[in-house]
């Protein structure tokens, strides 16, 4: 089972290499807020892609893009630009962001999907693509219906070349195990004390395990306690009043 670490930027790939860790992937969620944009494509491909740039030159292994809905960006221009930052694969999710997050037409993304990878292969260079399942996500039907329309896509990603199906937000362990029986190769997003642990998500036969923007929030969560702490500690030096 592949665990990805998810890198915002040099500094924090860098300490997941040091670790240990053999592949990256980047967080888009902590990538954004870093570089002062929201999740979801706020941010211009041009500046998250320079972003990625310097995560995969601050290390010597492979990482993986979260690459969003692709950011209207044809799919043989998104595998040149990846390729041409070095980039191993690339997250690919099913869902309009202009849009307010609808969900696109599974056949589109299918097209897509199958585009992005020749292209690719045509330029020598097979980029591993996580297809995103964003049903899960979006909450469309109930849990029956979800799972129909997830393993619908997902199966229709895989047979158009997805190397591996992400369907994001999933932690049934019933309904996770529909989907490695139906596509084998099966990622989800984990977080530290989540519901379903490594050796959860190894026991069901899950190939693939990354952390989103968990780590991310984490680290953000660490800053604001210690700027909380330092300003205690000023304004009781000032007598209670404000820093």
């Amino acid at each position: 089972m592949l665990v990805l670490l998810n890198a915002w930027d040099a500094a924090s790939a860098r300490a997941f290499a040091t670790a240990g860790f053999g592949a990256i992937a980047t967080t888009s969620g902590g990538v954004a807020v870093a570089l002062g944009y929201q999740d979801h494509e706020g941010a211009p491909a041009g500046e998250m892609l320079a972003a990625a740039a310097r995560i995969i030159a601050a290390v010597d292994v492979p990482v993986t893009v979260d690459f969003e809905s692709g950011y209207k960006l044809d799919p043989r221009e998104i595998a040149q630009r990846l390729i041409a930052v070095g980039a191993a694969g690339l997250n690919l999710e099913d869902s309009d962001h202009s849009l307010a997050g609808k969900l696109v037409e599974a056949d589109w993304q299918a097209e897509r999907i199958a585009s992005l990878k020749a292209a690719a292969k045509a330029a020598g260079v097979d980029l591993v693509l996580n297809a995103r399942v964003d049903v899960f996500l979006h909450r469309i039907g109930g849990p029956d219906v979800q799972l129909a329309e997830g393993l619908r896509r997902a199966k229709l990603y895989r047979q158009a070349g997805a190397d591996c199906i992400y369907p994001i937000t999933l932690n049934d362990e019933g309904m996770l195990s529909r989907f490695v029986e139906a596509v084998e190769v099966v990622n989800i997003n984990v977080r530290p004390g989540g519901p379903v642990s490594l050796e959860r998500a190894s026991g069901l036969g899950l190939r693939r395990v990354s952390y989103a923007t968990s780590i991310f929030r984490e680290a953000m969560n660490l800053v604001g306690r210690i700027t909380g702490d330092v300003k205690a500690e000023l304004e009781s030096l000032r007598g209670g009043k404000p820093a």
